[in-house]
């Protein structure tokens, strides 16, 4: 009788349940898989490279594109770097409008894990749930900035603009009702602001649904409790940020231990695991969009209260008002120069991190006094966690290479880069 041999499946690249283009080899005996190969750098777009060679502020929009749910968090990180190579300080109610923006983004990220993750594994209705206040969150981007997902909103020395006074309303059309409509702008009424504390009203009740859906369902717990388990020691040794050392039950979170902006002012809680399986690393992430809520709500009341600017008036990396630039020649000139030609930063270098909702986001910038970075390095946690695949999934079942995918919160735009 012929030996039975370990043999070689691929999982990937165009498998849905990879989040982007993942390939991988893995080594399986039966269903049992003995190893786990990760093949990445199918979406390689060399943003680095692109970065040293263009204006540092036009490289912003390019932060957006690499971890493409978490825009701003990745724009913060980068902004914060040249911020602290120029020397400079984004006034007081930027800051608080960027850490509100973050802890959206930071809902926005989880919210598409969530959708998705359900999705990979069998809870279909959880896309439709968390997409149902995605909306609401990408209208406030778009309010911003102009535009849903790529919103260069940060920009060094502040925000692009302060927060509207008028929410978009949505508008009549032949495809609702107009009573459909007239419910849909019941809080777009007023401002910016008042639309996001009406969504912070509620959202803590949709988050509840979602723990009535998943929480103690018991194809859930079966498809995550004692999967993907990483021990504290384990997880620190990898490298681990975000929630997947949180949930290994590890208390390290920026905003908490390296405060950055007005986080420092704020209080907001960090949620930890115990045994550091999918399971826990689930419960991390929905204690965190309660949390979030509860930074943004921090961060209404004070813009509320605390008009003032939202840009340093350094006219070194400030551009004109619109204004100022259609009434006056110079201001034209110097508007143009800005957008083409950039500033040139002093020579030096810096390391700026956030707390990304996927983990430390870190940029590295080295600068020779030129207008474009000498080097720039991007730490993305999204390919820090893929290193650890093959230790996640050996012993596991093949359709549990899955639920640790979908645990580890990986969008391969930041992966790759």
């Amino acid at each position: 009788m012929a030996d039975i041999h370990n043999y070689t499946l691929n999982f990937g690249p165009q498998h849905p349940a990879a989040h982007g283009v993942l390939r991988l080899v893995l080594e399986m005996d039966g269903e049992t898989i003995q190893k786990a190969d990760p093949h990445v750098g199918l979406l390689h777009r060399g943003t680095e490279k692109l970065a040293e060679s263009k204006p540092f502020n036009q490289s912003i929009g390019y932060m957006d594109r690499l971890d493409y749910v978490s825009m701003m968090c990745n724009e913060h990180g980068y902004v914060l770097a040249i911020e602290k190579l120029l020397g400079i300080e984004a006034p007081l109610r930027a800051q608080y409008i960027r850490v509100m923006f973050d802890e959206i983004t930071r809902i926005l990220n989880h919210l598409m894990w969530l959708g998705a993750h359900g999705l990979d594994i069998g809870a279909m209705t959880m896309f439709l749930y968390c997409f149902r206040e995605r909306e609401d969150l990408m209208d406030c981007y778009e309010a911003v900035s102009g535009t849903r997902m790529h919103a260069t909103y940060y920009r060094p020395g502040g925000v692009y603009r302060d927060l509207p006074r008028q929410m978009p309303k949505h508008q009549y059309s032949k495809y609702r009702s107009n009573k459909e409509i007239d419910k849909l702008n019941e809080t777009r009424e007023g401002s910016v602001l008042d639309f996001i504390e009406a969504f912070t009203d509620r959202f803590p009740g949709c988050v509840d649904e979602y723990e009535t859906l998943l929480t103690d369902n018991r194809i859930w717990k079966q498809r995550t409790v004692n999967i993907g388990v990483v021990t504290p020691e384990r997880a620190l040794a990898l490298g681990f940020t975000g929630p997947m050392l949180r949930g290994s039950g590890v208390e390290w979170d920026l905003r908490k231990k390296q405060p950055y902006e007005t986080y420092a002012d704020l209080d907001f809680d960090i949620p930890v695991g115990v045994n550091g399986d999918c399971y826990d690393r689930y419960l991390v992430r929905v204690e965190e969009l309660r949390q979030s809520n509860r930074i943004i709500r921090q961060c209404v009341e004070w813009l509320r209260e605390n008009p003032g600017p939202v840009m340093t008036d350094d006219p070194k990396v400030a551009a004109p008002s619109r204004t100022d630039m259609k009434d006056d020649m110079e201001s034209m000139i110097h508007h143009f120069k800005l957008f083409t030609e950039g500033y040139c930063v002093p020579a030096g270098e810096a390391y700026a991190a956030v707390e990304h909702p996927k983990g430390e986001f870190g940029v590295y910038l080295v600068s020779d006094g030129a207008n474009k970075p000498f080097r720039l390095k991007v730490r993305a946690p999204g390919f820090v966690h893929m290193s650890a695949m093959n230790e996640m999934v050996q012993g596991h079942m093949l359709a549990d290479v899955v639920a640790v995918i979908g645990t580890m919160d990986i969008v391969f735009g930041e992966v790759d880069r």
